[in-house]
């Protein structure tokens, strides 16, 4: 730990005066290496440089069993230093550059900070995650710092609990399990096991195989078909606010018996994987409460089906994108569909994310949008052992409660966890107060359990979902439109296009049919509408392409429901009566055009 981050945790500590210690760990006995970036480090890498560090850091807290000497957990932390390269590795690069290599050491030290109390408070496990919370702080000098945070609370020389905090460069949630896992095993005097999948530097030289480009490049594809095609928002309404503008959100946990066996029970119906039914369910209910044909989801613990990353402990966090279209007569019908889905966005969560990234860039820019990763599920309950403490914050034996948590930065509209699905449903949601007021926080995880209930009993009609759930879909006004997949605003186009052009007088219309590639392919005519903007230009110098790069720079501030036409159509002066849009297609037209990618 460092100084800052003992100094912090040392201020939240409600027992001031503790006394502490640093013990330096010293650790060989494996093999210096070196090599190129894993994709999942690169992707994170990429995140540490630019976020806050209590963001992108991770933390876990592991129990210490009764009777374990302070000697047996630094040596067990040092087992697990000698056996996971991932944990002797640090990333050299010269200021203002990003790593390109990682370093693997054959022996070095770390330091413990250990807490010596006369007692811990009223709610132990509560403190040790406070502890654990407070060293995210400050950024991991990727060049030199050993990757873990290490603090060793203990009871009058007694060890009670770990609490540390990882870099993400190392380790995601799916590495802290492993390693809380093997934490225990060797506390017990158990020997582990030989390691059956790859450390990074391994990972990396398959990554960069002829067929792990392919991989790449596939994943790259389908991710851009998304992109082109899918919402740009799941929650585009008018209280909404863009996506990638941070929030703060309280926890809100649900801990139900009543949703385990409702789980087991759908699962046993349909014939379905209990992982398969959670995932079509929730992606029903986030569809239909933001009221989308199809709902996009990232699930980040999706990349380690295959078994030469299973049980790695380095970071493999790269989202798995899911498109689900939810146009379907019934529940069943949508599990069936959810697991050829789920089993497609896996088979794409490989990827280069500098080249990801240019590519949503451009994407966006010729769309005319502004992608937003609104919707994250994690399901992390089939790793082999509990996160962050829940084994220890598992509620007694309610049917069903709700409890609020503390609250964090949320750069997403929302985000679940789910711990357990046996015997409890156990789901954390963090769900942006833009969106969801308390009470609509509270209905969405009641009414999942609802759902399932009623999925566990018979299909479910699509359109019984309020009726069922009690989740009603968003309420927008006559102004949104659904055009090229996404709910969009005419009345904030206009607006956020007014500013774009310098206040020339701008209005905006929805036109019949497809413009542009799908006009020229012929399609149907009853194929979507598209938006057309008409601007009255007088003497100034505009050109449509221009007119499209000055509201694409605007978007990514502007509110929600903004996505730039399709057309735009320069004319002279408005029409006497600019709120006609039949006025404005009968003035002279000086240019036409759009900025878009033709491949739209």
């Amino acid at each position: 730990m460092t100084p800052a981050v003992a100094k912090d945790t040392m201020h939240q500590n409600p027992q001031p005066l503790i006394p502490t210690t640093t013990v330096t760990v010293a650790y060989a006995g494996g093999d210096e290496r070196r090599g190129p970036l894993t994709m999942g480090q690169a992707n994170m890498i990429r995140c540490i440089l630019r976020d806050d560090p209590t963001h992108i850091n991770i933390h876990d807290v592991w129990p210490v069993p009764e009777g374990a000497t302070p000697a047996a957990v630094t040596d067990a932390l040092r087992a697990l230093a000698v056996r996971h390269e991932g944990l002797r590795t640090t990333f050299p690069h010269p200021p203002g550059s990003a790593p390109v290599d990682q370093v693997v050491a054959a022996e070095g030290t770390f330091t413990v900070t250990v807490l010596d109390h006369t007692e811990l408070p009223a709610d132990p496990a509560e403190y040790a995650e406070s502890v654990a919370r407070a060293a995210r702080a400050g950024r991991f000098a990727l060049e030199r710092e050993f990757p873990l945070r290490i603090t060793l609370l203990t009871i009058a020389g007694q060890p009670a609990y770990v609490a540390m905090a990882f870099s993400h460069a190392v380790a995601d949630a799916s590495a802290m399990a492993i390693l809380r896992e093997e934490f225990a095993e060797l506390l017990a005097g158990k020997e582990l096991p030989g390691l059956t999948s790859l450390p990074p530097v391994d990972l990396a030289a398959v990554e960069a195989s002829p067929a792990g480009l392919r991989k790449s490049e596939a994943s790259l594809r389908y991710w851009e078909r998304i992109l082109r095609t899918g919402p740009q928002e799941m929650f585009a309404e008018p209280r909404g606010r863009r996506p990638g503008t941070d929030e703060e959100a309280r926890q809100l946990t649900l801990r139900s018996r009543r949703g385990g066996r409702a789980l087991a029970g759908a699962a046993r119906r349909t014939g379905h994987p209990e992982a398969t039914v959670l995932m079509a369910a929730w992606c029903a209910l986030v569809a239909h409460r933001a009221g989308q044909d199809s709902c996009v989801t990232a699930v980040p613990s999706a990349n380690r089906f295959h078994a030469r990353v299973a049980r790695s402990v380095t970071t493999t966090s790269q989202d798995a994108l899911l498109h689900l279209d939810v146009r379907v007569p019934a529940f069943d019908s949508l599990v069936s569909r959810t697991w050829g889905a789920v089993l497609n966005a896996y088979r794409h969560s490989q990827f280069d994310s500098v080249r990801l990234w240019e590519m949503i860039d451009r994407v966006t820019a010729e769309r005319g949008s502004r992608f937003g990763r609104d919707v994250v599920f994690n399901d992390v309950s089939a790793l082999p052992a509990p996160l962050l403490g829940t084994e220890m914050q598992n509620g007694g034996d309610a049917e069903q409660e709700l409890t609020w948590g503390p609250p964090q930065a949320l750069p997403t509209r929302m985000l679940a966890f789910t711990y357990r699905t046996t015997p409890q449903l156990h789901i954390s949601l963090w769900a942006a107060p833009s969106v969801f007021t308390p009470e609509e926080a509270e209905g969405f995880l009641s009414g999942l359990v609802l759902l399932l209930e009623a999925a566990a009993a018979g299909d479910v009609p699509m359109e019984a979902l309020t009726e069922v759930t009690g989740i009603r879909p968003a309420e927008r006004g006559s102004d949104w439109l659904r055009v090229d997949g996404c709910w969009v605003s005419s009345d904030a186009v206009r607006e956020t296009l007014g500013r774009a052009v310098g206040g020339l007088p701008v209005h905006v219309a929805e036109e019949p049919g497809p413009y542009g590639s799908a006009a020229d392919a012929g399609e149907a005519a009853g194929a979507e509408p598209h938006l057309t903007a008409y601007i009255a230009c007088g003497s100034t110098p505009l050109a449509p392409e221009e007119a499209h790069r000055a509201l694409t720079a605007l978007i990514p501030a502007a509110g929600s429901g903004v996505l730039a036409p399709h057309r735009y159509v320069l004319v002279g002066n408005p029409p006497a009566e600019p709120d006609r849009s039949d006025a404005w297609r009968r003035l002279n037209t000086i240019d036409e055009g759009t900025g878009r990618s033709r491949q739209v």
